[in-house]
């Protein structure tokens, strides 16, 4: 198991959400900073050959990001709270749904 840890602190709207995930996880330089490519990056993070992030994790690993200061990213932006939700879970959905395991855990108290 990998973790990563996210500063929710600094999630204060859509421009620092990316920036702080993109700079946390390795997103390449074209990283479209937008919650589709959000989901495109994390969806490989089990296929280093692909390039989209720097963290990786192996056949049947999890990565876990421990978000800190949760309940200050969801005060200071609920929509972008729960669009990471939904988000993470989309990403494992796509993986369970090609009959792999998913690759995502979002460990956090808000």
């Amino acid at each position: 198991m990998k973790t990563v840890e996210i500063d929710g602190a600094a999630v204060k709207d859509e421009v620092s959400f990316h920036q702080t995930f993109r700079d946390a996880l390795g997103f390449p330089d074209f990283y479209g900073h937008n919650f589709d490519a959000w989901i495109d990056c994390m969806g490989y993070l089990d296929d280093p050959a692909a390039g989209m992030s720097s963290i990786h994790v192996g056949p049947g690993e999890v990565l876990v990001l421990v978000v800190d200061n949760a309940s200050q990213f969801k005060e200071q932006s609920p929509a972008l709270w729960h669009a990471f939700l939904e988000c993470a879970a989309f990403v494992n959905w796509r993986c369970t749904s090609r009959g792999a395991p998913p690759i995502l855990v979002v460990s956090a108290y808000a």
